[in-house]
Parts: structure tokens; sequence; C-alpha cells
């Protein structure tokens, strides 16, 4: 079992201009991450943001703040490629167009095609598979804005309860839909589905809400009530 999961959760901070009936504040997120993979009893440890298999990113930018998982498939093991090499380089991908503003906070689809894009035209033939998820908060509209590829995902806690939730997608059973890059010679023969096919949504998101991101180690290991007892030992963060 691998799980990578990052989590954000809603705070404030004042603008400057005067006072309005609307919330003019810009929202921000307070982020954390943590992960595993079966090797970590090992004592295996990856630079950066990569646990097992599976890579997540967060990362800031003057307009959003931006959270990411990728699930890299492990039976590409089993043709001499180290599945995380996919799924970090993804993930690496997406946390630099943030950074460089490279980016609209309303379209994550947008930043996953585009990283996928680059890895495809890179120079050193990069082979593998992965999921993705990857959700945006758009600091000044309060939205939240989703893309999820296969069967990582999210979820929104308000108040104790799961307000929001991403879809799974699923060719057939323990098939999720996934980015992929073949070798020339097995085109067409590895399942690869276009980044464009992300599920993707949008809603109001509110002072207080944690967002968390992970993959389907976490969420096919531990049902919501026992991720909601964990996430209750945060502490609620207000910055006025």
């Amino acid at each position: 079992m691998f799980s990578v999961l990052s989590y954000g959760r809603l705070v404030a901070r004042a603008v400057l201009g005067g006072l309005s009936q609307t919330d003019s504040r810009d929202y921000s997120l307070v982020t954390a991450s943590c992960g595993f993979g079966k090797d970590f009893r090992k004592g295996i440890l990856k630079k950066g943001m990569c646990y097992g298999d599976d890579a997540c990113f967060i990362a800031r930018h003057r307009s959003a703040d931006v959270l990411g998982v990728a699930d890299g498939v492990g039976g590409w093991r089993d043709y001499g490629v180290d599945p995380s090499q996919f799924s970090g380089t993804l993930m690496r991908t997406c946390e630099r167009l943030v950074k460089e503003g490279r980016f609209v906070p309303s379209n994550p689809v947008g930043i996953l095609t585009t990283s996928y894009y680059e890895l495809l035209q890179n120079k050193v033939p990069l082979l593998g598979s992965s999921t993705a998820c990857i959700v945006v908060l758009d600091r000044q509209s309060h939205q939240l804005h989703t893309a999820n590829l296969g069967d990582s995902g999210f979820l929104v806690v308000r108040g104790g309860e799961v307000v929001h939730r991403s879809d799974e997608q699923q060719h057939y059973f323990n098939t999720p839909f996934q980015l992929s890059i073949a070798p020339p010679e097995a085109e067409g023969a590895v399942l690869s589905d276009s980044p464009e096919a992300a599920d993707s949504s949008s809603f109001d998101v509110q002072l207080g809400d944690i967002i968390l991101t992970a993959t389907d180690g976490l969420f096919d290991n531990m049902p919501d009530y026992m991720i909601l007892q964990e996430l209750k030992k945060l502490k609620a963060w207000l910055f006025l």
C-alpha cells in the first residue's frame, strides 16, 4: 500500500482599502503533507515530496494556493521502470508552472494538461503512468477549483462533515483513469487517458474548511469516519 496526502485549512488576511458588506479578504491555506510507501519500514526515503510510488506538491502564487497528488502505477516496475519517476516529475512540473504563474486559477485541468505535454516533449525519455488530483484555491473569489483523473481525490470538510468530494474515474475494477507515457513500440497497448478527461468542479469555500487531497492508499483503507476523527485533531487557525 502506498499513501500520500496533503491538506490545507482556510484562513483569511485583511485586505487594505476599507470595509465592505462582503468578505473582501484574501483567503489562503495553512498546509502540510505526509505519506509513506511499502518500503518505509526499511528506512528508504526519497528527496522531495515523493512517498513510495506516489508524489505530491504544495505551491503558492499571489493569486492562488494549489495542492496536488499523483499515484504512480506500480505495474511498471515489472518492466524495470521506477513508477515514482513519472508521478514525481509530473508533480514537480505542476509545482513549477504554478510558481511561475503559468496557470489560470479557475482551470486546474490546464495545469495538468500543460505539465503532461511537457513530459511528452522531454528530451530524456520518461516512462510510466499515474493518476492525478489538483485543487486550486482562488484567494480573491473564495472558490475552490478541482481536477481529478483516476482514483486519487479530495475531500472538503466543514464542521466535522464532508461537504464536497471527488468522484472516482475507473475503466473497470482496479483500473483507474491515468496519464501514461509508453515506449514507441508499446504505444496503443498501454492504457492512457487524456488530461482533458479529468473530472472538474468549482464551488465556494468558507473560512475554517479543511481541504484534503490523497491517493487511493488513504481512501481505500480509511473510511470517512476515521479520516474525520484524525482531522478533528487539527487546530483551527484564523488570522484576521
